[in-house]
C-alpha cells in the first residue's frame, strides 16, 4: 500500500527537499502551512512538485487544528520541520519561538497519542542545543547547553519527544541536525546573505557587505543530503535520536572567503564588520560526530562547506542568467 506522509513546515528548504524525496519514493505527501490558501510555496515551485503535494492549513500551536489535520491526512509518518527557524530572530521573539517550537511538538505528540494509531514522528531537533562544543565533535551522548531562545525551545521539544517515546511507547525520534544549506535558503539566514551579497557585488549591484562575527565556526552540510537522513531514521525498527553532521567545521570567515572566491573576488575588499549584527550570546564553535548515523542508517555526508557554497553561488548567479 502507498505510504502516507505529513510534513509540518513544508515551505522551508528542508520541507521542499523532503517532499520531493518522499514523492520519488512513492509516498502520498501532505504538507501544512498556517494558511495554505495564501502561502506561496515558492520552494515547491522551484523543485517542480507543487501540484503533486496535498496542501492543508494547520496551526501547530492549536491542539484542535493539529488533531483535525492528523485525522484528515491519516499519515503513516509525520515529519515536524515547523516552528520559528531563525536563531537570531529568537532573541527578538523568544515567546513566539518557544510556543511555535516546543508547544507545536507537544501538540503533535498529544494528537498522535490521542488518536492511538501507528504513526511515526520525526522531530527536527538542532545542534544549537549543544551550545559550544569546545573543539570536540558532539555526539548523541553530549550534554545540552543551549545559548539562545531558539536552542532552549529546541531542547525542550527534544526532551518531550524522548519522554513520549519512553512513557507512552510512541515511535518518535529526534534528528539532531547541524547546519545545512541549499539554494532554497531564505534571505534572512546569514549564509544566503553572504552568497547573495557576493553575487550582487560581482554583478555591480552592490559595493559592500556588512557582517557580524566571522570568528564563529560551524559544521556545514547540504540540506538535500540531510533530508535523506530524516527518512532513513524513520525506517528503523526502533526509534532513536541521531546526530546528522558533515564532521567538518569551518569559520564563518572561511565561508565568506569561499563565496567571494567562487565569483572571482577578494572578500577583504568588500566586507565590513558591523558589531551591531552580533548576537547577544553566540556559539564560538560547533562540530558534529555522525558516526552512529553511519552505523545505524548507512548515512554519511558527501558535501562539505565548499561544495555547498559552490552550489549556492551557482544557483544565485543563474537567477540572473550568469555563470559563476
Amino acid at each position: 500500500m502507498t505510504r502516507r506522509a505529513l510534513i509540518c513546515g513544508l515551505s522551508g528548504q528542508d520541507g521542499a527537499y523532503l517532499a520531493r524525496l518522499l514523492l520519488d519514493r512513492g509516498y502520498h505527501v501532505t504538507g501544512t502551512s498556517r494558511d495554505a490558501q495564501v502561502a506561496s510555496f515558492d520552494n515547491l515551485e522551484k523543485l517542480g512538485i507543487r501540484d503533486r503535494v496535498v496542501l492543508e492549513s494547520m496551526v501547530l500551536t492549536d491542539f484542535r487544528s493539529t488533531l483535525q489535520t492528523l485525522k484528515k491526512a491519516a499519515p503513516d509518518e509525520v515529519y515536524n520541520l515547523a516552528g520559528q527557524s531563525s536563531v537570531g530572530l529568537s532573541f527578538q521573539q523568544p515567546v513566539e519561538t518557544m510556543d511555535s517550537i516546543a508547544g507545536g511538538v507537544l501538540n503533535l505528540l498529544e494528537s498522535i497519542r490521542f488518536l492511538g494509531r501507528d504513526i511515526r514522528l520525526y522531530n527536527a531537533s538542532s545542534s544549537e542545543c549543544f551550545g559550544d562544543t569546545s573543539g570536540n565533535p558532539a555526539d548523541e551522548e553530549t550534554s545540552f547547553h543551549p545559548r539562545s531562545p531558539y536552542a532552549v525551545a529546541k531542547a525542550a521539544a527534544h526532551w518531550m519527544v524522548v519522554n513520549y517515546r519512553d512513557a507512552y511507547g510512541l515511535y518518535a525520534c529526534n534528528g539532531i541536525l547541524f547546519n545545512h544549506e541549499s539554494p532554497l535558503r531564505p534571505a534572512r539566514f546569514v549564509t544566503k546573505k553572504i552568497v547573495a551579497g557576493a553575487c550582487a557585488i560581482k554583478r555591480g549591484e552592490a559595493a559592500r557587505l556588512q557582517l557580524g562575527n566571522l570568528e564563529i565556526s560551524r559544521d556545514w552540510g547540504a540540506a538535500e543530503e540531510y533530508v535523506d537522513a530524516m527518512w532513513r531514521m524513520m525506517q528503523l525498527d526502533q526509534p532513536t535520536d541521531l546526530v546528522i553532521a558533515s564532521g567538518r567545521t569551518h569559520s564563518l570567515g572561511e565561508f565568506v572567503a569561499a563565496a567571494f572566491e567562487a565569483v572571482g573576488l577578494d572578500w577583504r575588499a568588500h566586507v565590513d564588520i558591523d558589531d551591531s549584527l552580533r548576537r547577544p550570546s553566540d556559539i564560538p564553535y560547533s562540530a558534529g560526530n555522525a558516526s552512529k548515523a553511519e552505523r545505524l542508517i548507512g548515512w554519511k555526508a558527501k558535501s562539505g562547506m565548499r561544495e555547498v557554497v559552490a552550489m549556492m553561488v551557482e544557483a544565485e548567479m543563474a537567477k540572473m542568467g550568469l555563470r559563476a
